[in-house]
């Protein structure tokens, strides 16, 4: 929930470029062009120079010497009554979030269906699958879906959040229809999903930028509540902050609650991810990790000759088919 998902970073603001890889190939696409701003996508095998800027990692960022050293020196975390305080002020804190900033402050998710192929879905003839999608916000994700008529077709979905304010968004958006979608508030920590979720009935769950804001002691909670609705043989599409994001490294002393999490000026809360606590987390939930890497994006201001590595991790985790152990 920052930066190109949200939160403004370093400044970053007109005459921006921002450069994506998912895969290396030889050539840059422009992809989409907005007011001052160009998105870059590269989407085969990255040239040498290419690489420098945008990638598909396996393994984490390499900090600069300064950077260790920032992370290094921080070590004071916040009081246990401070921490409590602001767990008990979660759902007020997103509420006060979305008052203040409605529908405007995230940009539609216009590229899930390109990062996640199991989002397209236009075979109409089949039986409609079912979606899930977990911290839907105010539907950026849901409604560039259902805008697109060739890839929702064969799709009810299911959203949920956090804040009751967001769900209301939801319900307001005019392409909203109970036909084929039903919004409702849940906390996937602690409200069981399948009092309006039928059991083993999903077929994809979406988790875009959600589990971050979740305490990490409760993170396994929420997936195996998710787990429980979901289909053996149904996946978990995650994409959420890396480690050693550049909103990490740019939080400063104060906001840090435990390693990798850290608390914002507004009270909502991020968690940065490694790969190896991502497939933990999933894998302690019951599921199967399919892929799991990082993304590294670069946005740049020309004005300011300023560059912003933006480090995400992205993962698909799937229900066994058969189970036959209890989650760890």
């Amino acid at each position: 929930m920052e930066s190109s998902e949200g939160y403004n970073v370093a400044g970053v603001g007109s005459d921006i470029i921002d450069i994506t890889a998912m895969q290396c190939v030889a050539g840059i696409n422009v992809t989409t062009v907005e007011s001052s701003s160009i998105n870059v996508t590269a989407l085969a095998s990255c040239s040498a120079d290419a690489t420098s800027v945008a990638m598909k990692l396996s393994s984490a960022r390499t900090l600069a010497a300064d950077e260790q050293e920032k992370l290094h020196m921080d070590t004071y975390v916040l009081s246990d009554f401070k921490q409590n305080k602001i767990e008990e002020n979660a759902k007020k804190n997103w509420d006060l979030f979305y008052k203040r900033n409605s529908t405007n402050f995230f940009k539609n998710r216009h590229w899930t269906t390109r990062e996640f192929q199991d989002l397209i879905y236009d075979n109409a003839d089949a039986e409609r699958r079912v979606l899930l999608e977990v911290g839907c916000g105010v539907g950026n994700l849901i409604f560039p879906l259902l805008e697109n008529k060739v890839h929702n077709s064969g799709f009810f979905i299911y959203a949920c959040d956090f804040s009751s304010r967001a769900i209301q968004f939801v319900k307001e958006n005019p392409l909203y229809s109970e036909s084929h979608c039903h919004a409702f508030e849940c906390n996937v920590t602690i409200d069981s999903l399948s009092e309006t979720i039928p059991l083993a009935s999903v077929d994809i769950v979406t988790m875009v930028f959600v589990l971050s804001a979740i305490h990490p002691d409760k993170m396994v909670a929420a997936i195996r509540n998710v787990f429980n609705v979901l289909k053996p043989g149904g996946n978990i599409l995650v994409r959420d902050y890396g480690l050693y994001d550049y909103a990490q490294l740019r939080f400063k002393p104060g906001h840090k609650l435990s390693d990798n999490f850290y608390v914002r000026q507004d009270g909502t809360r991020a968690y940065y991810f490694s790969a190896k606590v991502l497939s933990k987390i999933f894998e302690t939930a019951g599921l199967n990790t399919v892929t799991n890497f990082y993304v590294q994006r670069e946005t740049v201001n020309m004005k300011q000759n300023l560059r912003v590595p933006r480090i995400f991790i992205q993962g698909k985790f799937v229900k066994p088919m058969k189970l036959d152990q209890t989650p760890k």
